[in-house]
């Protein structure tokens, strides 16, 4: 088998690393236990040169239909239905204990 040479590494628009919070789009669970399909955040938890899987917290299904019994799914790097996090920021608590002069 012929081997793959080239100049310089492919380069990704985003880099996923193990560990970093993406959103995928797909059918899910939503609070209230109903299906729905839309952006839900995961967590990456392995990476290879073509592909990214990200677990969930909630029950994710595959496109036919079947639920993912880890909470796992494998996506393409270069997928439309990936992305970066871009939930809400948290506001820090205000501690009324510091206020206090």
């Amino acid at each position: 088998m012929a081997g793959l040479y080239f100049t310089s590494p492919p380069q990704d628009e985003y880099n996923y690393q193990v560990g970093d919070k993406v959103e995928v789009k797909c059918d899910h669970d939503d609070a209230e236990g109903n299906r729905v399909h839309g952006w839900i955040p995961g967590i990456v938890a392995q990476v290879d040169s073509k592909m990214v899987a990200v677990q969930f917290q909630q029950n994710v299904y595959l496109t036919n239909g079947w639920m993912v019994p880890d909470r796992v799914l494998w996506c393409p790097k270069d997928s439309d239905n990936l992305r970066a996090y871009t939930g809400d920021v948290r506001r820090k608590k205000r501690s009324y204990l510091t206020d206090i002069p």
